[in-house]
């Protein structure tokens, strides 16, 4: 197998550590933060810009890709990372997060998912089985296993149900892989709240030995202190020698909050997301660009960021861009946002090696403005 996981270095007080994967396009330190491009793209940026700002790994998402352009095009052109130019790292997605954004358009069986698409309405059916074949085609380094990824709140007994047919998916999914030498397959633990389905959830999936493993089902709306009391239970039961991955987790808190409980990686679409609508991640809080206060602040976006926005451009004039409706504004708030993270990840790492990782947390929760029991986003 290509993916290789090394711990280097526990922290002193807490469950944080520091790692090294090795898979088939890089060598990556984790802690890390990966930026999320869904569509083969991370929005308005580019490979140098990623390149430049230090991001190691990106991730593609499955069912998207599988309708549009469709995996048979990409595997004709060699794969995703020679379609989107990318010679780093990919994870994909199985399609999971999908069966709970597109609840209102799907039916779960036992066999897989029925959708509609959420633009033609046309009926699609994806499987444990089909979604690692789209996978397979796209030659992504790591790859989901398909699970089911219930709301917040559900029932003990729904949650249970569910809990065991991902479980019978993720064995379904890996008997269908097709490159287990190159390409790394992660297991997905399910089970809400509930910590006792996630503990079976774990310990279950590590009986099937996964390259590593994701958490899944958190920050789907559940307050902030369930999803720490998850992680702080479940994360014991994963290998330590593999890869701990929380999936769809990108705010400041959330993160360090994770790292303090064992878990390395780590996406979101939010930086981008958030950097269209004008909002910027900084050393000093959130900032709403739009907001008057900044019409005439001749001031970098952020005093203590190294990225291509900080070092060219002011406050004033990225609200100039925002009220202008000018895209070149989400592209540089986008180029900040994700360096933020990128910064905050190696920050951990230093925090790490030097046994300081509480007081580094403390510091970016006070000069963040954050709170225990808040999420920050």
């Amino acid at each position: 197998m290509d993916l290789k996981f090394e711990l280097i270095k526990k922290d002193k007080d807490t469950m944080a550590r520091i790692g090294k994967v090795t898979t088939k396009h890089g060598t990556f330190e984790t802690p890390i933060f990966m930026a999320v491009g869904t569509q083969a793209t991370v929005k308005t940026l580019t490979k140098e810009d990623l390149e430049a700002h230090g991001s190691e790994v990106i991730l593609g998402n499955t069912y998207h890709l599988w309708n549009q352009p469709g995996n048979d095009i990409i595997k004709e052109a060699g794969g995703l990372h020679k379609f989107m130019n990318w010679d780093k790292t990919i994870l994909t997605d199985s399609g999971g997060f999908q069966v709970f954004s597109l609840a209102d358009m799907r039916d779960i069986t036992e066999e897989g998912v029925t959708f509609k698409h959420h633009k033609s309405g046309k009926k699609l059916f994806l499987s444990p089985e089909l979604a690692t074949k789209i996978q397979n085609d796209l030659g992504s380094d790591i790859m989901m296993v398909f699970d089911e990824c219930p709301p917040y709140p559900a029932t003990y007994e729904y949650m249970k149900s569910s809990v065991e047919r991902t479980l019978r998916w993720a064995k379904r999914c890996k008997d269908a892989h097709e490159n287990p030498d190159t390409q790394a397959l992660f297991g997905i633990v399910q089970g809400g709240e509930y910590l006792d389905l996630r503990e079976h959830c774990a310990k279950e999936l590590v009986k099937l030995d996964f390259d590593g493993y994701s958490i899944g089902g958190l920050s789907v709306g559940e307050p902030k202190e369930i999803q720490n009391r998850v992680l702080e239970h479940t994360t014991p039961f994963l290998p330590e020698d593999k890869p701990r991955y929380l999936m769809g987790v990108g705010s400041p808190g959330m993160i360090l909050d994770a790292v303090e409980r064992g878990v390395d990686m780590f996406d979101c679409v939010l930086p981008t997301r958030i950097a269209r609508h004008g909002s910027a991640m900084t050393t000093h809080g959130r900032v709403i660009i739009k907001n008057k206060q900044y019409e005439r602040d001749f001031s970098p976006l952020d005093d203590h960021c190294d990225c291509y926005t900080c070092k060219n451009y002011t406050k004033a004039y990225l609200r100039h861009l925002f009220k202008a409706n000018e895209i070149l504004g989400y592209r540089l708030l986008s180029i900040h946002n994700i360096r933020f993270l990128i910064n905050l990840t190696n920050g951990i790492k230093e925090a790490i090696r030097e046994d300081r990782f509480l007081e580094f947390k403390e510091k970016v929760y006070r000069d963040y403005g954050l709170n225990e029991k808040d999420t920050d986003f």
